[in-house]
């Protein structure tokens, strides 16, 4: 079940992450709260889109090899715990802190979740 969530999280986040770097102006405009973050920037977007897909190709190679692939997960999933990390703090500085967990809960911090638990749950023996 894990290697069958993990390639979901790949392709979801691969998705958003190849849009990201294809189309930054139209992820801008097209994902929930992130024009309120500030003005454009086609340069950050297609970084953070950068983080993304290697964040998705370590899921994919978990996936698809489990063992070989889980340093490349723990990796993936410390750039989402990182992420999520300054979307909490965001929120907690924010006048509507429950509706930014609530919006960014289903693709920020749900992936970061499942990530991370995937990595805990998966850990090879001889590490």
């Amino acid at each position: 079940m894990t290697r069958l969530i993990a390639a979901v999280l790949a392709a979801i986040l691969g998705a958003n992450a190849l849009f990201q770097l294809g189309a930054p102006l139209w992820w801008y405009d097209a994902v929930p709260g992130v024009p309120s973050t500030g003005a454009f920037n086609p340069h950050f977007v297609r970084d953070v889109g950068a983080a993304y897909l290697v964040t998705a190709l370590g899921l994919a190679w978990f996936a698809w090899r489990p063992v070989q692939g889980w340093p490349a997960l723990v990796a993936g999933a410390t750039f989402l715990a990182l992420h999520t990390g300054i979307h909490l703090f965001d929120a907690s500085c924010s006048a509507s802190p429950v509706p930014d967990l609530i919006r960014d809960f289903p693709g920020v911090y749900l992936p970061t979740l499942l990530a991370a638990w995937i990595a805990l749950v998966r850990k090879p023996k001889e590490i």
